[in-house]
């Protein structure tokens, strides 16, 4: 597994539990079929800027990316949203659709798997046809 995938498991799995040490990250990368080093494990920790709070690991607000509020780049860019199953084809105008795509894998909502972002149009990757059905009116009620 290379670094940049370690890392992004690392951020998922802290936001999905509440992991209070090493040992249990360790763990659970170790499930999710990752070996890391103790050594590795602290490196990855201090790059990605994770805290200890009384809930485990968590990302410090202050190294986090910060960047514009999916509200606010639907608002201003989305201009069309068409649904194929479990997919959602939302429409911007030329060169904005990677502004909305990196707003809503940002935002990191459980009912996106992904995002694939083209000059002007992005591909919203949803589990089923029901949680794109229902992802489609929560980015509808931004446009209101």
């Amino acid at each position: 597994m290379n670094k940049s995938f370690r890392q992004g498991q690392i951020l998922k799995l802290i936001r999905s539990r509440h992991l209070h040490t090493q040992q249990e990250l360790a763990k659970e990368l170790r499930r999710a079929g990752i070996s890391a080093t103790q050594v590795t494990l602290s490196r990855d920790i201090r790059e990605l800027g994770l805290v200890k709070t009384p809930h485990g690991y968590a990302q410090n607000s202050a190294a986090a990316p910060a960047g514009p509020d999916v509200a606010s780049v639907a608002r201003e860019f989305l201009q069309d949203i068409r649904i194929a199953q479990n997919l959602l084809v939302l429409r911007t105008p030329p060169a904005h659709a990677n502004v909305l795509a990196a707003a809503l894998d940002q935002a990191d909502w459980p009912e996106i798997t992904g995002t694939l972002a083209g000059d002007d149009t992005v591909l919203v990757v949803a589990p089923n046809a029901k949680t794109a059905a229902s992802l489609r009116l929560k980015l509808l009620k931004f446009l209101l």
